[in-house]
């Protein structure tokens, strides 16, 4: 089964929130290890070189199939 991969890169700031950066899409592990060793030289990356993510995604496959509740009154 064909897939692909997912990177993104997640910092923790001062405040405790989680700062996302989605990145890509890639068609190879190859590709997303090619990503990385580019982005990890830039600035914010260099200082956070553990923040990058990986996953593999299975294309043409639902990955969320649990439905899901809306809080109300949060």
């Amino acid at each position: 089964m064909a897939s692909v991969f997912v990177l993104q890169h997640v910092h923790a700031r001062e405040d405790g929130v989680e700062d996302v950066k989605f990145i890509g899409v890639y068609s190879s592990r190859e590709k997303v290890d090619a990503a990385v060793a580019r982005l990890a030289r830039l600035p914010g990356f260099a200082e956070a070189p553990k923040g990058f993510h990986i996953d593999e995604y299975c294309v043409d496959q639902d990955h969320w199939v649990e439905g899901y509740v809306v809080a109300v009154g949060a």
